[in-house]
């Protein structure tokens, strides 16, 4: 069990927050394509109509949604997977929740700081430590991430884990 000596993480990446702002839908993922956590944005694949991770030739506005963190129970076979680790998600070809509008955490990448009100931007190109394509990030890098957007935007900074809250409007 973990203890908590001085201040809780601000939220799991891909939790939502503040139920009574939720639009959640149910999708098909295009089958080996899913983001490696929740918690990351989603986009629709133009031929088979199916949410996908995000890869290098996408734009702002092929991202529909963030990719919600189930509750209370794990639909991927799995009770093992920890809060806030990396889940390995393979050939999963069920059905996933997609976050539509609403406030959810996520795990901030890059060193900028994010600001309540500050734009989010995307990484698609140029992974690195920390900054992992489908990755949400403070500051631009110019060719390597797109802003989201100005109905997406960080609700504060971010706390020790790199835990901060985004809101989402459609």
């Amino acid at each position: 069990m973990v203890a908590f000596l001085y201040r809780m993480p601000s939220g799991v990446p891909g939790a939502t927050n503040r139920a009574e702002h939720l639009t959640i839908e149910a999708g098909l993922p295009l089958v080996g394509f899913l983001p490696p956590g929740y918690g990351l944005p989603l986009a629709i694949d133009p031929p088979t109509g199916r949410y996908r991770a995000i890869v290098g030739t996408d734009t702002a506005a092929m991202i529909v949604g963030m990719f919600v963190r189930p509750y209370p129970s794990n639909s991927f076979g799995t009770a093992s997977d920890g809060l806030g680790t990396i889940v390995n998600f393979g050939n999963y070809a069920g059905v996933i929740n997609v976050m539509r509008r609403g406030y959810m955490t996520v795990l901030l990448g890059g060193v900028a700081a994010a600001a309540k009100g500050g734009t989010v931007f995307v990484r698609i190109a140029a992974p690195a430590a920390g900054k992992p394509v489908g990755g949400l990030e403070a500051a631009s890098d110019t060719v390597n991430t797109v802003a989201l957007p100005n109905t997406w935007y960080f609700m504060g900074p971010a706390d020790a884990q790199g835990n901060c809250e985004i809101s989402v409007n459609i």
